[in-house]
């Protein structure tokens, strides 16, 4: 059991859109990521997500809408839903989901990562 300083981890990340494990509990993972710029189009069929900014803001575009996520906010996006996450500068988040959950969901492109690095001494 230790502390973990978010703002310690997050320097540790230099690029986008390529998650780190920073802890697990429950069969969940704890997740840091740096976005900027777009994502790709997907879902996920058997799991949520939820999103917390840390540091920045960025556009959760779901097909009927655009959500803006602020500093100090978070977003469930519930199993199924269709969602790109769009960010015009850097932003860093907080991702909480379960531990099968691909990054890129239903979808295999160039932003798919099969195993994701981890920051947590596993």
């Amino acid at each position: 059991m230790d502390k973990i300083n978010i703002a310690a981890k997050l320097s540790q990340i230099h690029e986008y859109y390529k998650p780190h494990i920073t802890g697990e509990l429950n069969g969940q993972y704890v997740k840091l990521v740096k976005f900027k710029g777009p994502f790709t189009w997907h879902h996920h069929d058997n799991e949520d997500e939820m999103f917390l900014v840390i540091k920045g803001e960025f556009d959760m575009e779901l097909k009927e809408k655009t959500i803006t996520i602020k500093e100090g906010e978070y977003i469930i996006i519930p199993k199924g839903v269709e969602h790109k996450p769009v960010a015009h500068n850097e932003v860093e988040v907080l991702l909480f989901e379960p531990a099968t959950t691909l990054n890129t969901g239903n979808v295999r492109d160039k932003f798919t990562l099969e195993e994701l690095p981890r920051l947590d001494g596993k």
